[in-house]
């Protein structure tokens, strides 16, 4: 077993520079140290293959020593100690040593994920501003529609393990670049800092600062992660950036057609539902595709319900001349939005429990699909629109439902 550190122990022969295949990417080892060896649950073999990895200058994969013996009994792997599997034995294996800076980058990853967008992108509508999560679904919804669509056209990989030590492995068999993480996250912080400027009373440095630090943030966390490579991350920031510049004069045509013109709903739903259909196909089965008939079926439906929600009355927006001061901190204000982010998520999560469940047994029962075949969902026929029809749903019921139980329970 050989420590990332320059004493090795357990090689054949002392490392040496230059091994082919794996030299160039560093990666990112802010916080995480990386043991390679052979995993306790291959130690029944007689040989395995030893890894061996130096870090400090360099930091790059040097040596892999010959196929030796094992001890079939050998150190278990501790709680703190991944696991995953690479070249036919275990992945690397690391262990934290700076556990404040592991959990910051790991929260900061979990800002691109799907449980940070069902739960606090709507939270700015529910608590905030409506007007703002508007612009901000809309942005988010064309930023990451291109981003993923470039990844598949671009073909570029992620980096390889080794030499660095991937911490996720959901995504790890899509192309990497851009960033769609750090192109997300340069997106809702900026489009929240630009709309906020008309509607609340706040300074702007205060908000330029958090806006880069939370880009910054989730932009470096993809690099801690291991999944994406430097060029990747600033590839993804530039690019929402000049998406940004580019719509950012059009902004307020864009909402005023989402609200007022009787074609919104119709571009609204038919538009994503055609680009989920014409979305490039790889030859080969990517998270991509679904991920992307997530974003789009979300977005759609905030689109449409948007403009339903205008017709149905009163919304939950800030009240007399604008802009207006931010809301104050207060226990009672802190009780009533912890009460209306409670029911929103629980309404959001129920309706894609049960949107999911109905739209997948119909399709299965469409197809004649076995209801225990879960590989089939990730067929094109049945992955698209019962992803399409699940999140679309979830956006209808975020801009239209939640809003009316809240003037229901007095939570408006």
């Amino acid at each position: 077993m050989c420590l990332l550190h320059y004493n090795c122990q357990g090689c054949d022969e002392p490392p040496e520079q230059g091994l082919d295949g794996f030299k160039g990417h560093r990666g990112a080892r802010l916080a995480v140290s990386v043991r390679l060896g052979t995993d306790p649950a291959n130690r029944q073999t007689d040989r395995s293959p030893v890894f061996c990895q130096l870090k400090g200058q360099g930091g790059t994969v040097t040596k892999i020593s010959k196929a030796k013996k094992v001890p079939k009994t050998g150190l278990e792997p501790k709680s703190h100690i991944n696991t995953c599997t690479v070249m036919g034995c275990s992945r690397p294996r690391y262990e934290v040593r700076n556990w404040p800076l592991h959990f910051l980058f790991l929260f900061s990853a979990g800002m691109g994920h799907e449980i940070f967008y069902i739960t606090c992108l709507p939270c700015i509508h529910w608590n905030l501003d409506p007007f703002l999560c508007r612009r901000l679904v809309n942005m988010w919804t064309m930023v990451m529609y291109i981003g993923q669509l470039m990844k598949d056209l671009l073909k570029l990989p992620r980096p390889p393990s080794p030499p660095v030590v991937k911490l996720e492995t959901r995504v790890d068999v899509e192309y990497g670049l851009p960033s769609t993480h750090a192109m997300a996250a340069t997106a809702i912080s900026f489009t929240v800092l630009l709309s906020a400027q008309s509607r609340f009373q706040f300074p702007f440095q205060v908000g330029l600062m958090v806006a880069v630090t939370m880009s910054s943030l989730v932009s470096l966390s993809r690099l801690y992660t291991g999944m994406h490579s430097v060029l990747d991350v600033i590839s993804g920031v530039l690019l929402s950036a000049v998406l940004i510049l580019l719509t950012y004069p059009y902004w307020e045509a864009i909402d005023q057609f989402q609200l007022s013109s009787p074609l919104s709903p119709a571009v609204g739903l038919m538009l994503p539902l055609f680009l989920s259909y014409t979305y490039p196909d790889l030859g080969h089965y990517s998270t991509t595709r679904g991920d992307t008939t997530t974003i789009l079926g979300a977005g759609g439906g905030c689109f449409a319900g948007y403009w339903v929600s205008e017709r149905l009355g009163p919304t939950i927006e800030p009240g007399g001349p604008l802009p207006a001061p931010l809301p104050t901190l207060t226990l009672h204000a802190l009780a009533w939005g912890a009460a209306r982010f409670l029911v929103g998520v629980l309404a959001l999560v129920g309706t894609r429990q049960v949107v999911k469940t109905l739209s997948l047994r119909v399709l299965y029962s469409w197809y004649k699909v076995p209801r225990n075949d879960s590989g089939a969902r990730r067929r094109k026929e049945i992955e698209v629109p019962y992803k399409f029809v699940t999140y679309t749903a979830v956006g209808l019921v975020n801009s239209i439902l939640v809003n009316r139980v809240f003037v229901l329970l007095g939570l408006s």
